[in-house]
């Protein structure tokens, strides 16, 4: 099974999806192989990310790779009751219309083992609302790449507060003009400054959120 680590690591999808086949035929539990292989195959790869080992191509890469195991072992995971790490709505905010980072940080995310809602880019404040309502998500991330749309974050946030879902799901933001000086003037929990840090930043966020 360290093929399947081994595959994701070198961003080798068809290898990924043979290894992650191979091992749910030899008998292998699909959480095991989540936990046990996957996610500490994209957590290898946010540390090669963070050295400047690795780049935006090999994280694409890797993500690739980690979903073609993941879509033949999802099946197994609903089926047994295994819970994500936690359930994520994602976006690039209104009147944003790039979304590269922002698939980067949902590919590394959903790599890490959450469950991921993708909403694209361009998305207003009420979709966001609908989608954390809708999915129970317990993380809200929140990307922009202009100046100009950065106050649609603060916007989503109030919406969010409005809706009293502020209880419910953490808010992280990220982009290339977004700061922590930022995140912490508009009432974000967390800034995310690459799709690693987004990573460890969310399983801490959703470890603080979560009920005694």
């Amino acid at each position: 099974m360290s093929d399947l680590y081994e595959a994701i690591l070198n961003g080798n999808a068809p290898a990924a999806a043979e290894a992650a086949r191979k091992a749910l035929e030899a008998g292998a539990a699909a959480l095991e192989l989540l936990q046990g292989h996957m996610v500490p195959a994209m957590d290898e790869v946010g540390r090669r990310f963070e050295c400047e080992d690795y780049f935006v191509p090999e994280l694409l890469l890797a993500a690739r790779a980690m979903k073609a195991a993941l879509a033949l072992i999802r099946p197994h995971l609903v089926s047994s009751g295994a819970q994500p790490a936690g359930r994520v709505v994602i976006g690039t905010v209104k009147g944003d219309l790039h979304d590269i980072g922002k698939n980067i940080v949902a590919s590394m995310l959903e790599g890490g083992g959450f469950e991921i809602t993708d909403l694209g880019a361009d998305v207003a404040p009420d979709k966001f609302v609908d989608a954390v309502r809708a999915n129970g998500a317990n993380l809200v991330c929140l990307s922009a790449l202009l100046t100009v749309t950065m106050p649609s974050m603060k916007t989503t946030i109030e919406a969010l507060s409005a809706a009293g879902l502020r209880g419910q799901a953490k808010v992280m933001v990220g982009g290339a003009p977004v700061t922590q000086r930022f995140a912490d003037e508009i009432g974000a929990d967390g800034y995310g400054e690459n799709a690693a840090v987004a990573v460890a930043l969310a399983r801490k966020l959703v470890t603080a959120g979560a009920p005694a």
